[in-house]
């Protein structure tokens, strides 16, 4: 009789002890559907820039995300954030995962791993995500995906794991690119004051599994990327535009096989670090005081991703000893832009960086 009693316990604690283990491997996998964006911006760029070793006669494709999502699992989240990329795709290079712990602070780059059998990108917030709390991170890749034939042609799909606010997909078309066409017509179109033409789509309640396809095509001759464009022109005359021309670009790449790590733990965009492309300051302009051609739009609020729209971040390298009051000024100036400070509080600050 004893026997059968512990011989029973010993199958209970068995089965508990299973279901428990169960039960905290299920909390720590993540179900993008238990985690809506209230928004995310994807930006697709044809030849905006090169990373390391990459084949100079073969265009490059790099697609940023900034999203920004809230736990609604119903308890903390301390596993890994996992995103579908296309990392099975001919010229695969994962550059950067990053996150914004803190709101007006720069992003801090995360260690991450990315699977090729499942086209994924995963890494581990740097603490656990609280119910109900929101998590805003950017995740930017390349890929060898622009088609060279007559004309130079890619194709771009997003399907959502979830539910989005807001989306926006903006498209930017290489420097000195000419007959550009863009399936489906954008409805909104304009050019920064480099002559960068951009294009911009805007998706409201955004439902799981919707998806979006579009076809991008342009002439152009050599292969010189944007950012080489860029810096071959003379910066616009004014204080804002200083320090435009820094080229380096320290990359991070998820290497080969099926499982890479890459990342660090430091911070990307620090006061004294890496400089953010001036030509951002321009486009959040643009966009901002445009009204994108008559529709309803409200600039995203710089908290979401620093500013209406970002260019990827460039590290200056051997250039990092650059003033101090230069980051400060052009984030001053985006916030100006997208109608965080007024002008008169933009004028006061920026006295004190003189």
């Amino acid at each position: 009789m004893l026997k059968k009693k512990l011989l029973a316990l010993f199958v209970i604690t068995s089965f508990l002890s299973s279901f428990i283990i169960s039960n905290a491997k299920a909390e720590t996998t993540f179900q993008p559907e238990k985690f809506p964006y209230t928004e995310m911006q994807i930006q697709v760029m044809p030849e905006f820039d090169y990373p390391e070793g990459w084949a100079k006669d073969t265009p490059s494709l790099l697609v940023g995300q900034y999203g920004t999502f809230t736990n609604k699992s119903g308890q903390d989240f301390d596993g890994k954030v996992e995103l579908a990329v296309p990392a099975s795709e001919k010229g695969f290079q994962a550059y950067l995962v990053a996150e914004f712990p803190e709101d007006n602070k720069p992003e801090v780059q995360r260690p991450f791993d990315v699977n090729k059998e499942k086209r994924t990108i995963s890494w581990k917030p740097s603490k656990a995500i609280k119910n109900n709390e929101s998590y805003r991170f950017v995740v930017e890749y390349y890929t060898s995906a622009v088609d060279v034939k007559d004309k130079r042609s890619f194709t771009y799909e997003y399907s959502n794991p979830t539910e989005i606010g807001t989306l926006d997909v903006i498209f930017y078309a290489p420097m000195e690119a000419k007959e550009i066409t863009l399936e489906p017509k954008a409805p909104n179109i304009t050019k920064s004051e480099y002559g960068e033409e951009l294009f911009y789509y805007q998706y409201k309640d955004v439902k799981i599994g919707e998806s979006y396809e579009y076809s991008f095509s342009y002439q152009k001759d050599g292969f010189k990327s944007t950012l080489d464009a860029i810096n071959e022109k003379q910066p616009p005359n004014d204080e804002n535009h200083t320090s435009v021309n820094g080229t380096a670009t320290d990359q991070i790449s998820g290497g080969s096989g099926g499982s890479t790590e890459s990342g660090g733990n430091r911070p990307l965009i620090g006061i004294g670090g890496a400089v953010v492309i001036g030509i951002a300051i321009i486009i959040a302009g643009v966009f901002v005081y445009l009204g994108l051609k008559g529709k309803s739009y409200s600039a995203p609020k710089a908290s979401s991703s620093k500013a209406a729209i970002q260019h990827p971040k460039k590290q200056l390298g051997k250039k990092e000893t650059k003033s101090i009051s230069v980051d400060d000024k052009k984030e001053l100036r985006k916030k100006l832009l997208a109608g965080k400070i007024d002008q008169e509080t933009y004028d006061e600050e920026m006295k004190k960086l003189i």
